[in-house]
């Protein structure tokens, strides 16, 4: 099959873009004929509050990036559709991820006309955004009501989609393990590459930092338990987008600067095996989720985790079983924690981390979308 994937790819940086990839890696594996469309412009400097929107490093191999989108030019748009019918692909494949991109989505779709002899499928990481502005719903309506089918990440957004469309073609395929980070590192080479000891035991709090991912919350678990292990860090590795001088201000009031390694930055795709390899347990103490990749990270690196009961979390990550999931709660973090450690539950979750990641697979997701558009194209 000729199959084009529409949406973030290299050099472009962030969890979608790292989904892209995966999955057009994973088509042209199987034989496909496999390659991205991305953008020359993905976000307008001032919906951007980050450093840079580029990822540092080598492009991926066995692909093609084709970077021709520009989210503020409707004239890209344009070309970007006359190249789609160009290549007469078998299928189309985008992800909807926020609103703000689904203005030029939409239009790409509209232009291929509604007599195309290919479906256009979307992989709908969410469809209400975490961060909600005037105007989102008519944006993501705009988009996926031309999508003849969706493949969503969890349950809980099979449910909102509702809110946008009555197609029923819909699948519910949970987050593939992400295996393009390089394997695991003993945890000394991990701890010396990042300046610890490896003596100690490390939180890893990874990925972004915006207020709806509970960093604030895990900071005053941490101050709970602190003086019950001594030995216990926490890692926070990420780039801050909101609220770097809040957390700072709370890091300093709860005397927790001698226990946490602070790396405000993005961290690169071939530094992020040393942080999973060195953490014993990841913690994503999420006041709102839909579904995550850094749980699907933590998989690879075979790292328990601890996550909040929201969204689809609790789908990915079975409680005691391979970690812990709480209730948005200081205390009910810090009693989670607490118990991991004391009661050595590490070798017990990591071994059933290996047997669990094996629900979520590149291949499954490739054989759903496939199965998806057969059933769109004889319907």
């Amino acid at each position: 099959m000729k199959i084009i994937c529409i949406g973030p790819g290299y050099p472009l940086r962030g969890g979608i873009s790292n989904f892209n990839t995966a999955l057009c890696k994973n088509f042209a594996a199987a034989g496909h004929e496999a390659s991205i469309i991305s953008f020359s412009l993905q976000y307008p400097s001032f919906l951007f509050p980050g450093t840079t929107q580029f990822e540092p490093g080598d492009p991926p191999g066995g692909i093609s990036v084709s970077p021709l989108i520009n989210s503020i030019n409707p004239l890209s748009w344009i070309r970007t559709a006359r190249r789609i019918r160009r290549i007469s692909p078998d299928l189309v494949i985008l992800h909807h991820w926020m609103p703000f991109i689904s203005m030029s989505l939409g239009a790409i779709v509209r232009r291929l006309g509604r007599n195309r002899n290919y479906p256009v499928i979307a992989v709908c990481h969410n469809v209400i955004p975490h961060e909600k502005h005037a105007g989102w719903k008519s944006l993501s309506r705009f988009l996926l009501k031309k999508c003849d089918g969706f493949i969503v990440l969890s349950r809980l957004v099979l449910d909102d989609l509702s809110m946008f469309t009555n197609n029923q073609n819909k699948v519910f395929v949970p987050h593939p393990v992400y295996d393009i980070f390089g394997k695991t590192v003993k945890k000394e080479e991990a701890a010396r590459y990042l300046g610890l000891d490896p003596k100690d035991q490390y939180l890893l709090f990874f990925g972004l930092i915006r207020k709806y991912k509970g960093l604030d919350l895990l900071l005053n678990s941490f101050a709970r338990v602190k003086d019950q292990m001594g030995n216990l860090k926490l890692v926070i590795a990420g780039e801050f987008y909101k609220g770097k001088e809040d957390s700072l201000e709370l890091i300093a009031k709860l005397n927790l600067g001698d226990r946490i390694l602070l790396r405000d930055q993005f961290i690169p795709a071939g530094e992020v095996k040393y942080y999973f390899s060195v953490a014993d347990l990841v913690v994503q103490p999420y006041l709102a989720a839909t579904q995550s990749g850094i749980s699907q990270i933590a998989y690879h690196f075979g790292v328990p985790m601890l996550v909040t009961d929201v969204g689809g979390l609790s789908e990915i990550v079975p409680d005691q079983k391979v970690g812990y999931v709480t209730p948005v709660d200081e205390q009910a973090i810090a009693d989670a924690i607490v118990d991991f450690f004391r009661n050595g539950r590490s070798i017990e979750f990591r071994k059933n981390v290996q047997s669990e990641k094996k629900r979520f697979t590149w291949d499954a997701m490739r054989k759903q979308i496939i199965e998806l558009a057969d059933r769109i194209k004889s319907g």
